[in-house]
């Protein structure tokens, strides 16, 4: 008897477990948030950021192009192939007055040729040692851009992913906050029902509570948007759900000396200031280069042909010409109407600028770290205080919870000890992310980050 009654209950959850195994349980990792660490950010970061891709296609334009062809240097040999066709009419006037002129209508004439020629240049003002110097120069620079490409994408993606902390960390405070709300409700909504409270304080708790909850609903979509700022630094679909770490590792030991010798060496914008400022002092000796004498050596092969179809007599009907040619030339700038040293002015005023734009991009940045590192040192300071701040603001709303409770203290003295402790986490959580980020910002100008 029992046995009867356990086989159908057997069968039942083998199929309801069978079910389970094929229809659920593939599916069920797919509302699971992974946890994404920020080197596995950077790294996908690193591998689709557009910004990124555009700058190494530049570097290998910049390779491509550094070549002693591209400079000038080696000779340029021009192949050519001719062949044209012509059909005229003639009349031929002849001196011997006893001959009749000569007329052909539909004469067809056909002329050919092919040959291979070169030019090398021996010697332009140095100007093709200075293009290939210039190439050269170019070429560090893509890689410099590249370098700052990184380090800028890697700031961003480290500032948003802190940010991401920011906004989870005041979730959890607002929830903190509601919970408080929802017990004070629960408790005046129990006291008004039996007579104990009134309906004013049961009201104002739940005008609070309502009002706790809208702060978490926008706080909650606040993170949404964070979450969707990040997975666009990524180039994934912004719908992507993930969980980050919630803690900040705060590195409290930087110093401002060692940041400024470090950016004033390594940072990439002032090393493409100084190679543009390299560039335009090529363009003033390239420009100069080019009032001294230009001496090419020319070569050449050419076989031509002709075919005549009517003429005198003693004309030729058809010829075939080989011809080997070489020599030097020689080109000598006399007189270009001032031009040349126009340009030549104007490059070095050109000079000028960038080095003027070199200081004021040093004196920017000297600016913006004294500044990020200000910032910084007050954030851990306020990390001091607001910590201290949070810890008694904690104590503080137990003590008040627990005397209104017992009717010791107001309603209106409950909810303002609720939001100072939800405000001193607040400015607890924005403490500690300004200092990150500030330590973020500190380490890309000073090409720290990217190690």
């Amino acid at each position: 008897m029992i046995y009867s009654l356990i086989i159908p209950i057997y069968q039942r959850f083998s199929t309801l477990l069978f079910l389970w195994i094929v229809f659920i349980l593939p599916f069920s990792g797919i509302a699971q948030k992974t946890t994404l660490s920020l080197d596995e950010a950077v790294r996908i970061a690193m591998e689709r950021a557009y910004n990124i891709k555009v700058s190494k296609v530049q570097q290998k334009i910049a390779e491509n192009d550094n070549t002693r062809g591209n400079a000038g240097m080696l000779p340029v040999v021009t192949g050519a192939i001719s062949k044209n066709y012509t059909i005229s009419s003639v009349t031929l006037g002849l001196f011997d007055p006893n001959l009749a002129p000569i007329e052909r209508s539909g004469v067809p004439n056909n002329t050919g040729g092919i040959g291979v020629n070169a030019v090398w240049t021996l010697y332009d003002g140095m100007g093709m040692f200075i293009a290939k110097e210039r190439l050269s120069t170019i070429q560090k620079a893509t890689y410099t851009q590249t370098e700052s490409q990184v380090e800028n994408t890697v700031a961003q993606v480290a500032t948003a992913y802190y940010d991401i902390i920011r906004q989870s960390r005041r979730v959890t405070n607002l929830k903190h906050g509601l919970e408080i709300s929802n017990d004070r409700l629960k408790l005046a909504k129990d006291r008004y029902e039996v007579g104990q409270g009134s309906k004013v304080d049961f009201l104002s708790a739940q005008v609070d509570y309502n009002e706790d909850k809208a702060a978490l609903l926008a706080q909650e979509q606040a993170l949404e948007s964070a979450k969707y700022a990040l997975n666009s630094l990524l180039v994934r679909d912004l719908s992507t759900e993930f969980s980050t770490n919630d803690t900040f590792m705060l590195d409290k030991n930087l110093s401002l000396t060692t940041l400024r010798d470090a950016m004033v060496k390594l940072n990439p914008s002032l090393a493409l200031a100084a190679m543009n400022r390299q560039l335009a002092d090529m363009a003033v000796k390239a420009e100069k280069a080019k009032q001294y004498p230009q001496v090419a050596l020319v070569t050449g092969y050419n076989y031509n042909t002709a075919n005549n179809g009517a003429g005198a007599p003693q004309a030729t009907k058809s010829s075939q010409n080989y011809a080997f040619n070489y020599g030097i030339r020689a080109t000598i700038p006399i007189f270009d109407g001032y031009n040349q040293k126009r340009r030549i002015q104007n490059a070095k005023l050109n000079t000028e600028t960038l080095a003027f734009q070199e200081s004021d991009l040093r004196n920017q940045l000297n600016t913006a770290l004294e500044r990020t590192y200000l910032s910084y040192n007050n954030s851990l300071e306020l990390i001091k205080l607001e910590t201290e701040n949070y810890k008694i603001a904690r104590q503080n709303i137990e003590i008040a919870f627990e005397r209104y409770k017992v009717g010791n203290a107001t309603s209106y003295e409950l909810r303002e000890v609720q939001r100072n402790a939800v405000a001193a986490e607040t400015r607890l959580i924005d403490a500690e992310c300004n200092a990150k980020i500030s330590e973020v910002e500190l380490l890309r100008l000073s090409s720290k980050l990217v190690e």
